[in-house]
């Protein structure tokens, strides 16, 4: 049946810079705000631009992903013309291997593209937090008649040499790409969001793909090949909120938007709904004791503690007397009596015994990854299990459960054998 514009979501990469958030699941599935997977965002965008046919394309620790897209459901994705489908890399006749880059991702998935016949082919990231109507770049991309259009937002100047960047004409027209340049000419940067014309595309992926000398990847290749070959390219000037939470700060400092004054992304427009696959749980419970400033509570939650700042995700039990502030506190987690947390993320069903403290103390530089773990969050990874009276500092990461109650100094890392 033939589409007029599909989407392919890129949600295959691991997130190496999220470090123990993404060692068992990939970053487009990490939880976010207290109810959503971060994928969430680019599925809810198409949904709502009015795009029903999407390819997301899965490779690093697929499983969760996987069975967390599902039909397609949340989505309004579960069609039998279109919908959405999960794509991994596949044996074709007598080989198969890894997508080698983003746009080998793509051109391994040609025949996926082509059974709608589109003429318009979104290309996105899966693990990015904004809200986009994809419909109005589309109209830009068009009324341009362009070959390529590419969302751009506005940056500092002094952070512009971290991303891709676009120089442009007045008309937004595309005439160089710099990539991580040291002296930017502007601060028009990539959002990693695409609109290609199919035809133009596959031309493009399959010159690439026979190219010995080729990273295959859309940033370092194909744009600039694009380029250099006069294809008409725009810019696309977006101004609302997007974050690439691909670092631990990113990551946190995302989620305390949500509960910032300045309100910087809004969960509760009904007109632009973020949607997601939700077990049935409960409403979520304050006892007696509880007390809640400025944070989110999600559906399943057992609260009889202090919450200050922060999101507590849904399936989560906080005892009495405990204090959390400033911390994100993912699903089925279970924090027990007295126990003080902040500026930390506790990850997926952990347990934190009572009269724990994590996040206290001078800061210091983490021993094992600085240049992963490098501000005051610290870090439990998934299903960890703290014993009574722990002292965790600031900047530590515990990547194994403990037998006995420790002291763990800023910057420490306890390693997967349990070894510090």
């Amino acid at each position: 049946m033939k589409k007029e514009c599909i989407a392919m979501i890129l949600a295959g990469g691991r997130g190496n810079r999220l470090g123990i958030l993404t060692k068992k699941l990939a970053k487009p599935a990490v939880p976010f705000g207290g109810k959503y997977r971060i994928i969430d965002f680019t599925l809810s965008n198409c949904t709502n631009s009015g795009i029903d046919t999407v390819g997301v394309l899965t490779q690093y620790r697929p499983l969760k992903l996987n069975a967390y897209i599902g039909s397609g459901l949340p989505w309004d994705l579960d069609r039998e013309n279109g919908g959405v489908t999960v794509l991994q890399p596949c044996i074709n006749g007598q080989s198969g291997e890894w997508y080698k880059g983003t746009a080998n991702a793509i051109y391994q998935n040609i025949e996926f593209v082509e059974q709608y016949n589109p003429k318009y082919v979104f290309v996105l990231s899966g693990d990015h937090v904004y809200k986009m109507d994809y419909s109005k770049m589309l109209e830009h991309h068009k009324n341009n008649q362009a070959d390529a259009t590419i969302a751009v937002m506005n940056v500092p100047l002094s952070e512009a040499s971290r991303f891709g960047i676009m120089n442009t004409h007045d008309d937004n027209y595309i005439y160089e790409f710099e990539e991580k340049p040291q002296k930017p000419k502007s601060n028009k940067a990539s959002m990693g969001v695409y609109i290609f014309n199919w035809d133009i595309l596959k031309k493009y992926l399959i010159e690439d793909e026979i190219n010995t000398e080729s990273n295959h990847d859309f940033g370092k290749n194909i744009i600039p090949a694009m380029l250099q070959k006069g294809q008409r390219m725009y810019a696309y000037p977006f101004t609302g909120y997007w974050k690439d939470v691909g670092t631990i700060h990113s990551y946190w400092e995302s989620n305390m938007d949500l509960i910032s004054d300045e309100e910087k992304l809004n969960l509760f427009d009904s007109k632009w709904s973020v949607y997601s696959r939700n077990n049935t749980e409960p409403s979520h419970f304050l006892g007696e004791s509880a007390e809640v400033k400025n944070s989110i509570i999600a559906d399943g939650s057992l609260i009889y503690g202090r919450i200050t700042n922060s999101i507590v995700s849904s399936g989560v039990v906080i005892g009495r007397k405990c204090e959390i502030e400033n911390s994100i506190i993912l699903p089925g987690c279970v924090v027990g009596e007295g126990t003080k947390i902040q500026c930390a993320v506790i990850g997926e069903e952990s347990t934190i015994k009572e009269n724990c403290r994590i996040g206290f103390g001078q800061m210091k530089e983490n021993k094992n990854f600085p240049d992963i773990y490098c501000s005051e969050i610290s870090i439990v990874g998934e299903k960890i299990t703290i014993p009574s009276g722990t002292v965790i500092g600031k900047n530590c990461v515990l990547e194994a459960s403990l037998d006995e109650e420790k002291i763990i100094d800023s910057g420490g890392y306890i390693k997967g054998d349990g070894a510090m």
